[in-house]
């Protein structure tokens, strides 16, 4: 058996990854939803700028009632299992309430009509609070539209998010691992992942990436690599 193991190994190791960038010199790279985008430089590099405009208010977080769907697809992408590697930036944006985050992440498996996606993301603004409890919120595991933050939050707490070292609008990588209905995050170059799902709960489908920020969000996004 362990044999057989170390050949399975072997062999998908030698199977090339076919990766597909976007570099965002252009916003025909993006479909935007209920965003604001715009090309810009952020802290000495180029990208895309996302502005939430989904009408949400300073107090509500992603997912909560009334709080509009804020994303960019990434024009010919379709991804199932594989690697997404993103570079970017989140902060509240000005004039933002007390509950803003500069919620900023990924939404992946992106079904035909928007409404349902799976999604990691990132709050900021959390990494390095004084409370701990709030630093343990610092990234979280959304699944649109039936399993928001708060369901999770309070049917498995702390099993759909966790703590890790983040400071607002810095340049930010993350790199999701997918397989089936398992799936991993990474950030800042982390051997280990600070997040795992072992049950994605769209189960084993495909679709879109996109770009996706919460409300009262400023965000910007420099590089984005899909790895199948």
């Amino acid at each position: 058996m362990q044999s057989v193991q170390v050949t399975l190994l072997l062999m998908f190791s030698l199977v090339p990854l076919s990766a597909q960038t976007y570099q965002f010199k252009s916003l025909s790279e993006l479909t935007p939803v209920n965003v604001k985008a715009e090309l810009a430089s952020y802290r000495g590099r180029p990208g895309i700028r996302l502005l939430d405009e989904s009408g949400s208010t300073p107090t509500q977080s992603p997912n909560q009632a009334g709080a509009s769907l804020a994303m960019a697809l990434l024009s010919g992408s379709d991804f199932e299992d594989g690697t997404i590697e993103a570079d970017l930036a989140g902060a509240p944006r000005s004039g933002a309430g007390e509950g803003a985050r500069g919620f900023v992440g990924i939404a992946f498996r992106v079904q035909p009509d928007g409404s349902h996606f799976e999604c990691f993301y990132l709050r900021p603004t959390n990494g390095r609070a004084n409370d701990q409890l709030r630093r343990n919120h610092s990234t979280q595991y959304i699944s649109n539209p039936d399993f928001p933050w708060e369901r999770l939050r309070g049917e498995t707490p702390g099993v759909y998010e966790s703590y890790t070292d983040l400071e607002p609008g810095v340049w930010t990588s993350m790199r999701i691992v997918v397989s089936g209905t398992h799936a991993e995050l990474f950030v800042n170059g982390a051997s280990q992942p600070c997040l795992i799902v072992n049950d994605l709960k769209l189960g084993k489908t495909h679709g879109k990436v996109a770009l996706w920020i919460g409300p009262d969000t400023d965000a910007h996004f420099a590089r984005v690599t899909l790895k199948k």
